[in-house]
């Protein structure tokens, strides 16, 4: 038996997603609101004024925005934005403002994506409006999704005064502790190495713009977006992770076993001796930590555009590779993740990427198969890690290959689903034998 291919209305999609988005908005702004702090939505309005917090991001989406226009009208908002930006430096330089914790640059892409929003809804018509404003929800979304990650974190902060790291550290144990082992070969590789690993740490969204920009090069000539590309992974990703991190707090390594914790840490430990194998329990915590390591986002992330860089150029896979890797290595160097996080950040990616193919190409059996394998293998390492973190910490040669063995799966499901879904190329039609004319 097979399922018939189902897809929605996608005039309905998108109504749903823009509400639904709305509200998720204006929810967190007053989430925020209650704790005395400005929301997603403030935060976005105060960077058409103010320094922005991430200028490079702000140039990312301005870029992914230009994907809809045409390389004359690139030209000419790339000039404005930049034209934009030496006159907010200069402005800035003249009254002696400071830009303590922001960029000096970012406002003009801002500015140029929010006129193109103007411009849309006053100047287009028909099909050209909706593609461009299509552009400029792509470039809002993504800084958008920025600020919406930011205010969920201050919300887990504030609303889980108790953290579960030390069931994380004891399961760990049956991974041979990788954060610990990472972090000091990180310290031996000296500044050079912490700095380069920070940077791609940080720049995560940018990178994700390069593949993007790949993956949407023909959207100006075409005059419509692929059906399923990097972003939208990368939004959905962010929308639903920090949900797990209410469900699952915890602060990491660096802080529940290291300096940066202060007196809420188990002890300076990380990274130069694991912890001991103890009967873990829940642990209060401080309320500025974010409880943001199960799962690891970044892994995901970064696990995202290595699956959508295996159809680019040879640079862009070689790109997307050292970025996994990269980020990889940054997660557990810098004690912001166990292992533990990483497997489950794997599984998380995987799961999201299947939903989001099978939504694009219609729900069938292998799609529904692929999607509820993953989101139950993810939610078996969730329990497991709260329920049974004694016996993994006793049994690693057991429990460590169990869970490598399960990531693998949902990796392998994946690749080999989706091979199938592959259109398959017709055989070249080979001309019949003519007669010979006697």
């Amino acid at each position: 038996m097979t399922f018939a291919a189902w897809r929605p209305p996608r005039a309905l999609l998108w109504a749903t997603a823009g509400v639904v988005a709305l509200g998720f908005l204006i929810a967190l702004e007053v989430a925020a609101r209650r704790y005395g702090l400005p929301g997603p939505i403030t935060n976005q309005a105060q960077e058409v004024i103010f320094a922005p917090k991430s200028g490079p991001l702000l140039y990312a989406s301005m870029a992914l925005m230009m994907v809809v226009l045409t390389w004359r009208q690139r030209f000419i908002a790339a000039g404005i934005a930049i034209g934009i930006d030496v006159i907010f430096s200069l402005v800035r330089w003249a009254v002696d403002a400071k830009t303590t914790g922001g960029h000096p640059f970012g406002n003009g892409a801002l500015w140029v994506i929010l006129g193109y929003a103007v411009i849309a809804v006053t100047r287009r018509t028909g099909r050209e409006r909706v593609l461009l404003l299509k552009g400029v929800g792509l470039g809002l979304l993504l800084v958008t999704g920025r600020k919406t990650g930011d205010t969920w974190l201050l919300i887990t902060s504030k609303t889980r005064p108790a953290v579960l790291d030390q069931y994380v550290a004891t399961a760990d144990h049956a991974l041979g502790n990788p954060s610990w082992v990472v972090g000091r070969i990180v310290k031996a590789t000296g500044p050079i190495g912490a700095h380069v690993l920070d940077y791609v740490y940080i720049q995560l969204a940018v990178a994700a713009v390069v593949v993007a920009l790949y993956q949407l090069r023909n959207v100006a000539v075409e005059r419509r977006f692929p059906g399923h590309h990097l972003v939208r992974t990368f939004l959905v990703i962010g929308l639903l992770g920090p949900a797990i991190y209410m469900i699952f707090p915890v602060a990491g390594p660096i802080f529940a076993y290291g300096a940066d914790g202060g007196h809420w840490a188990v002890a300076n430990l990380w990274p130069h001796t694991p912890p001991s194998i103890n009967a873990p329990h829940q642990m209060p915590f401080d309320t500025i930590t974010p409880r943001n390591c199960m799962p690891s986002l970044h892994t995901a992330w970064a696990t995202t555009i290595f699956i959508h860089s295996r159809k680019g150029p040879r640079i862009l896979r070689f790109a997307g590779t050292f970025w996994l890797i990269a980020t990889l290595g940054a997660t557990l160097g810098f004690g912001y993740h166990y292992g533990a996080d990483l497997v489950a950040g794997v599984v998380f990616a995987f799961t999201i990427e299947a939903a989001l193919r099978s939504l694009d190409r219609g729900w069938d059996r292998s799609g529904i198969q692929l999607v509820t394998y993953g989101a139950t293998v993810f939610a078996a390492l969730l329990v497991s890690y709260r329920y049974l973190p004694m016996q993994m910490a006793k049994h690693p040669w057991v429990f460590g290959p169990l869970l490598i063995l399960a990531m693998t799966s949902v990796v392998y499901g994946y690749a080999r689903t989706t091979k199938l879904w592959e259109p398959k190329a017709a055989p070249a039609l080979q001309p019949e034998p003519q007669p010979e004319l006697v």
